[in-house]
């Protein structure tokens, strides 16, 4: 399932339900054609990126005593929050992994929420090992049964998870860079983009090579990425956009015209940290 993500503007806002919702509706695919590839030399400027036009309206309430949580553990070391979107695993349905620790409950509240974007959402299993509890979740879109391949819908279902993690863990909001815009307790520090930012791009085969970035977390990465690579006319087939704490780490299976990146164009990796530094 080959499918180009095209350059798109994420509008999203917090509604009352302390859901991500879309402003609007846009058409975030198209196909790669060899007729309107775009070559890389023609890049000679540097890029600063937005943040791809998310309003966030702050909550300070907090909801305690319910299924969502779990062990609180306030005297413990807080545990670094993860939020992995594994677009690899099942050809099928998107799989979302959640862990805080041992702190997450039975997320119902979290599973409403992915609900209200209009998704099917089903709990696949459950699992601990020595970095906590790790909660994982099958999504599809609740019209056609089909994975998630938007990259709004998919930033809003990150976003959507975040938000409701600081909302029955207060103290993660310290460690995620959501937490700046409305957490109870903000980042002590904030990640300089410049020393956080690696990008690697290595052969996957024949027919494509896998593009691993990593960098500071902020909300829109996962859109701005994907518009960053399409607007060349590379082609993402797959990958996996992980949260972990402040730091953000994309793994893309992607392709130039059905093939593998060839070296000139691999210079797509001197542009990337360009543009994110």
């Amino acid at each position: 399932m080959a499918v180009a993500m095209a350059a798109c503007s994420l509008g999203l806002h917090l509604s009352a339900d302390n859901t991500f919702r879309a402003f609007e509706k846009t058409t975030v695919f198209k196909g790669s054609s060899a007729a309107d590839a775009t070559k890389l030399c023609y890049i000679t400027h540097k890029t600063r990126l937005s943040s791809s036009g998310i309003t966030i309206i702050p909550r300070a309430s907090t909801v305690t005593g319910t299924v969502e949580d779990g062990n609180q553990g306030e005297t413990d070391t807080i545990p670094t929050p993860i939020v992995i979107i594994d677009q690899d695993s099942d050809p099928d349905a998107t799989v979302v992994e959640i862990t805080f620790g041992d702190r997450l409950g039975a997320l119902l509240d979290t599973m409403n929420a992915l609900k209200n974007l209009g998704l099917n959402v089903v709990k696949a299993n459950v699992f601990l090992d020595s970095s906590g509890k790790h909660n994982k979740f099958s999504i599809t879109k609740a019209d056609s049964g089909r994975k998630v391949e938007d990259p709004e819908l998919l930033e809003a279902i990150r976003l959507t998870i975040l938000n409701k993690m600081i909302q029955y863990h207060p103290e993660s909001s310290a460690q995620l860079a959501l937490g700046a815009a409305f957490g109870l307790v903000a980042p002590s520090e904030q990640v300089d983009v410049e020393i956080a930012t690696h990008i690697t791009i290595s052969d996957d085969g024949p027919d494509r090579s896998l593009l691993y970035v990593e960098t500071a977390d902020r909300p829109g990465l996962l859109v701005d990425l994907v518009k960053i690579i399409t607007d060349i006319n590379i082609a993402v087939e797959s990958g996996e956009f992980d949260t972990e704490g402040l730091l953000a780490k994309a793994k893309f299976h992607v392709n130039y015209k059905d093939k593998a990146l060839i070296k000139p164009l691999q210079q797509f990796e001197i542009f990337l940290e360009a543009t994110f530094d």
